[in-house]
């Protein structure tokens, strides 16, 4: 196949290409994009704990893990899970500068490649359905989409909270840490 028959067969995939990056860097019509809403988030208010509610922090690991589910799917790889509630919003819902950085950072590179692999496609693909579910790729990937949005409108809910919250609270979350449950807190 040529690369302009490629690209005619790949309308779909662009455009939704077009509204997973809005949903994430900016120019959605729903408001602030995902990264909009993390901006200059401090580890103070991306680790502050209401009670039945995850923090910041635990929601960017989460939209992190349904990149990589979706990317996994992409390449083919069907044993991939996120069955238990560590692999879905991880095991520190508190986060230093580091850990902070290092959770945007993964959000940012699983964006990327989850960008690559969708561009790699065809429009026909995205109508396969997706082994193991009911469904295709393309309302997979609609999906993250779609994820990303409900879980953007709880960080701007949750910064608005916290806000308040931490005006009157003077405590600060320690340089440093890190709770791996084996009683070793570095």
């Amino acid at each position: 196949m040529s690369e302009k028959q490629f690209n005619e067969n790949q309308l779909l995939v662009q455009r939704i290409a077009t509204l997973l990056n809005a949903g994430f860097h900016g120019g959605a019509w729903h408001g602030p994009s995902l990264m909009e809403a993390i901006k200059g988030i401090d580890p103070k208010v991306a680790s502050h704990k209401m009670p039945t509610v995850h923090t910041i922090a635990e929601l960017i690991y989460h939209i992190t893990s349904w990149r990589i589910f979706a990317i996994k799917r992409l390449q083919g790889d069907m044993e991939y899970q996120i069955d238990t509630p560590q692999k879905d919003f991880g095991q520190n819902p508190r986060v230093d500068s580091f850990e902070l950085e290092t959770l945007l950072m993964e959000l940012s590179l699983s964006h990327d490649e989850l960008l690559r692999e969708l561009q790699a496609k065809d429009d026909d693909f995205l109508f396969e359905i997706v082994p193991g579910s009911e469904y295709d790729y393309y309302t997979l990937i609609h999906g993250i989409i779609q994820h990303d949005i409900y879980h953007t409108g709880q960080i701007n809910l949750l910064k608005k909270m916290s806000s308040a919250e931490l005006i009157n609270d003077d405590s600060e979350i320690e340089e440093g840490y890190f709770d791996d449950g084996l009683g070793d807190s570095f």
